[in-house]
């Protein structure tokens, strides 16, 4: 695995993802960036590694496109720009990061065995609180029981 740190990234898969979304035109980048998502959120006895990465640098690009947040990628992420990302594409990047989180994930069962994985684990809750944020908990009574 040629991964040096935690980010969505910082590591071989999703850097040449970045790199191949840089060098295909401007209208084709959404449907690359749809295609990853929809390859780890669909149905699968096992997530491969590879999906699992490209999965992960995917969701920060639909983080970085639907948020006001800083810009979640690191220096190894796409240099050139992105179109609008639809709005359905949170949902499908969701569905992936819960994908690649789970105990059929490859990349995850790698990071268990890591001195890094809350760290990681704790990223990949972050892009996932952007896109679906968590509801926060009812302080007030509705009805009487």
């Amino acid at each position: 695995m040629g991964t040096w740190d935690i980010g969505p990234f910082d590591n071989d898969t999703a850097a040449d993802f970045a790199g191949d979304l840089d060098e295909a035109a401007l209208e084709e980048r959404e449907a690359m960036i749809r295609g990853v998502l929809k390859r780890a959120a669909g149905p699968a006895d096992f997530l491969g590694i590879y999906v699992g990465e490209r999965a992960v640098g995917a969701a920060a690009l639909v983080v970085a496109r639907h948020s006001d947040c800083d810009r979640p990628c690191s220096n190894y992420g796409p240099s050139e720009p992105l179109p609008e990302l639809p709005a359905d594409l949170r949902i499908l990047a969701v569905e992936s990061l819960d994908q690649v989180v789970s105990n059929r994930s490859e990349l995850a069962e790698l990071w268990a065995e890591a001195a890094n994985w809350p760290k990681w684990r704790q990223d990949i809750t972050r892009l996932r609180d952007v896109l679906d944020p968590p509801v926060p908990p009812q302080e007030e009574v509705l009805f009487e029981i």
